[in-house]
């Protein structure tokens, strides 16, 4: 047991000492998101399908990331906004979603599903409001080739 309180302590005093401080870093980069909304109609009059394009205002690189989020409501005074793509299935066994797809100046909102979209209520498609949120992203540059990462990876066989 003494020995046991011993380590105890030991590791208490050597975990709980504290060197001299490192040198400061490099001061980091301080960038935000980019967010803007829109407001269109997924129907039969544009073949379930909008462009939209992205602000001139908002400068998108083709690393960044492209998010959009679907407004569903509101709940005690808090805006409900969820992911792209958002599947939905109705009562007859249907099923259709909003997705996107971009490049770095225009997104294209549409609906997708198994039966014909004509059908569906204009709550579903006239006035949706999407949330595009910009995220700056740089390409991961890990500094080697291809072929230098195929000689120096180690890739162990597990199976039969």
């Amino acid at each position: 047991m003494k020995l046991f309180l011993t380590l105890i302590f030991s590791l208490l005093v050597l975990t709980s000492c504290e060197g001299p401080e490192g040198p400061k870093g490099l001061p980091g980069i301080n960038i935000l998101g980019q967010v803007f909304e829109v407001n269109i109609d997924l129907n039969a009059t544009n073949n379930f399908e909008q462009v939209v394009t992205i602000p001139l205002s908002i400068e998108v690189f083709e690393s960044d990331a492209i998010l959009a989020y679907r407004y569903e409501g509101s709940f005690n005074g808090a805006d409900i906004w969820t992911p792209l793509p958002s599947t939905y299935f109705d009562n007859f066994g249907g099923t259709f979603l909003y997705t996107f797809n971009h490049t770095y100046f225009d997104l294209k909102f549409f609906l997708d599903g198994n039966f014909n979209l004509g059908v569906l209520a204009p709550s579903w498609t006239d006035n949706q409001i999407f949330r595009v949120v910009v995220v700056p992203a740089e390409f991961a540059d890990a500094g080697m080739t291809f072929e230098q990462l195929q000689n120096n990876i180690e890739l162990e066989f597990v199976g039969n």
